[in-house]
C-alpha cells in the first residue's frame, strides 16, 4: 500500500527569529524546507540545532475530529454498546496546543483528566473516499492529548456538552512531530503521569482502524491536509493536577510533554 511504502520521515514546524518554517527532524537537527509539506517540499540548506528553536503544533488543522468509544478494551470497561459508525467530535482551534506548552487550568471547577491519543494526519484533500485508497490520503501520525473536563460531559441531563468539555483554550496538545511511513496497527501508546506510566495500549484494538476513519469520515465532511483525527483513547484515562506533567509518547513518533496548571 501506497502508506506502507512511504519513506519515514518526522516533520516538524518551528519557530526561530520570530519567524515560522518547517522541516525534517533529523537526530537533533531540523533541517528546513520550503513549499509545502504535504506535497513536494524542496530543502532550503539551512539547518537549526532543535534546542534552538521552538516548536509549533506539527501542522495547522482546519479542524481536530475527535473520536468516542473506538477501543474495544475502554469500551468493555465501561459496558457501552458497540457502535455501527464511528463516533466523533470536533476539537475547537483555540484548544491546539504546541509541544512543551502549558495546559492551562479552565476557570471552572472540575475534574480535568489526559487522554493520549494517535493522531491521523491528512495529506491529501478527500471527500468520500473509498476505504481502500484511504491511506493514500494519509501524510502521517502525531502523538495528542485530548484534555478533557469530566464533570461536564454530562452535567445536564437534556445535552451532553462533548465540544465545552474538550475545548478550553490549549486542551488538544499535538506533537512533537508528524512521523511519515508508520504503520499504524503496530503502534502502541503510552501516556505517564509525572514519569508514571497510567495508559499502554496497542492501536490493533481500535474498532475503527485508520483507513475505516478517513473514509467514513470523508462521506461527512471533506478532509483537507493537515487536518487530524484523534484516534479515541483506551483504559488508563485519569485526573490531572495542577503542575502535573503529562507526556504521550508512541513508538516512531516521539514523546509529547506538556505540563498542566
Amino acid at each position: 500500500m501506497q502508506q506502507q511504502a512511504q519513506q519515514q520521515q518526522r516533520w516538524v514546524r518551528f519557530e526561530h527569529g520570530g519567524e515560522t518554517g518547517f522541516g525534517t527532524l533529523e537526530g537533533d537537527t531540523v533541517h528546513e524546507h520550503r513549499g509545502n509539506m504535504f506535497d513536494r517540499p524542496e530543502p532550503t540548506g539551512r539547518v537549526f540545532v532543535l534546542s534552538g528553536v521552538r516548536l509549533l503544533t506539527p501542522t495547522e488543522p482546519t479542524k481536530v475530529i475527535a473520536l468516542w468509544n473506538n477501543f474495544h478494551a475502554l469500551g468493555e470497561k465501561l459496558q457501552l454498546p458497540v457502535p455501527a459508525e464511528p463516533l466523533y467530535l470536533l476539537k475547537a482551534p483555540n484548544s491546539y496546543l504546541a509541544p512543551g506548552a502549558d495546559i492551562r487550568k479552565p476557570l471552572c471547577d472540575g475534574k480535568v483528566v489526559f487522554e493520549g491519543e494517535l493522531g491521523i494526519v491528512i495529506g491529501k484533500t478527500c471527500t468520500a473516499v473509498p476505504e481502500a485508497e484511504a491511506l493514500g490520503h494519509v501524510f502521517g501520525y502525531t502523538c495528542a492529548n485530548d484534555v478533557t473536563v469530566a464533570d461536564i460531559l454530562n452535567r445536564d441531563a437534556s445535552f451532553a456538552q462533548w465540544v465545552r468539555a474538550k475545548g478550553f483554550d490549549t486542551f488538544c496538545p499535538m506533537g512533537p512531530v508528524v512521523a511519515t511511513g508508520l504503520d499504524p496497527a503496530t503502534l502502541t501508546v503510552t501516556t505517564l503521569l509525572n514519569g508514571e506510566v497510567r495508559q499502554n495500549y496497542p492501536i490493533s484494538d481500535m474498532r475503527f482502524s485508520v483507513q475505516q476513519l478517513v473514509s467514513l469520515i470523508s462521506l461527512d465532511m471533506t478532509l483537507y491536509p493537515g487536518d487530524v483525527i484523534l484516534c479515541g483513547t483506551s483504559i488508563g484515562v485519569g485526573s490531572m493536577k495542577p503542575g502535573s506533567l503529562v507526556e504521550v509518547e508512541i513508538g516512531g513518533i516521539g514523546r509529547l510533554g506538556n505540563r498542566f496548571g
